[in-house]
């Protein structure tokens, strides 16, 4: 194997904090984070990858040859994008099962810089996410009533979220304002008599709002030892809970809606 000069060492350094950055911004647990990250330098050539992660911020260091980089870098929220995940973890697949020459640091660089990060029209999202809650309302005893403004509430409230994310809104703020316009419509069935329970709209328009993935990463994290960010992901995920419930009684309140689900 040639010797790794510093500036190759460096360059390493940085290709695998952009993919743990990557991981980490696109919803992936502690643990495949650090593993990928570790495995792509190796391959790269480096003797040892260290890799400490915070919830909004990765630390990652190379050694080779007796030589130490370390980087920090924060890291910002994405969507979840589960295509993008596995993406990264066949570039480091492949670059485990290539052959070590000089020209695989760059080949591996030019991967990531061609990652496909295309993702579904806001619209056809919002579509499916309306039909969801719809389905989850006709599934509770609604009726087609039910079930139509259900349909209509989801997929105003995703569109909704999406817009509010696009523009970079804080996302509790999201979460509450996307909470209120679920509710708001949802309700419109207790005000003018729709269906055979306005309940069910209320509560299944907000489903899209359950944070049942960052959730699950939570306690993954805790319980393979990543206990840190686990507990950061947890708190995150009562505080997307909690702003929901505001939108929700904000909602209720407005519109002097007492009796909800008694």
């Amino acid at each position: 194997m040639t010797s790794i000069s510093y500036i190759q060492q460096q360059r390493i350094t940085r290709l695998c904090v952009r993919c743990g950055l990557l991981l980490m911004q696109y919803g992936a647990e502690s643990a495949v984070v650090v593993d990928l990250s570790k495995r792509l330098g190796i391959a790269l050539g480096m003797n040892s990858v260290e890799c400490s992660l915070n919830f909004n911020a990765l630390t990652l260091t190379t050694i080779c040859d007796e030589r130490c980089i370390t980087t920090t870098r924060d890291t910002i929220n994405q969507s979840i994008n589960v295509n993008l995940l596995v993406q990264i973890q066949q570039i480091v697949n492949k670059t485990e099962a290539s052959i070590n020459d000089d020209k695989l640091t760059e080949l591996t660089t030019r991967a990531f810089d061609e990652l496909d990060k295309a993702v579904y029209p806001p619209w056809l999202v919002s579509v499916f996410v309306g039909a969801s809650c719809a389905a989850f309302a006709y599934l509770n005893g609604g009726s087609w009533s039910i079930t139509a403004v259900t349909f209509i509430a989801g997929m105003v409230a995703m569109l909704t979220r999406i817009y509010l994310s696009k523009h970079h809104f804080n996302p509790f703020i999201t979460v509450i304002v996307t909470a209120f316009i679920a509710s708001l419509i949802g309700a419109t069935t207790y005000y003018f008599d729709i269906g055979n329970n306005a309940d069910i709209a209320v509560a299944s328009s907000v489903l899209l709002l359950v944070p049942s993935f960052p959730l699950i990463n939570s306690f993954s994290d805790i319980l393979k030892g990543y206990v840190n960010i686990g507990i950061g992901r947890a708190v995150f995920t009562y505080m997307l809970t909690l702003s929901a419930c505001v939108g929700i009684v904000i909602a209720l309140v407005l519109l002097r809606i007492q009796h909800w689900g008694f």
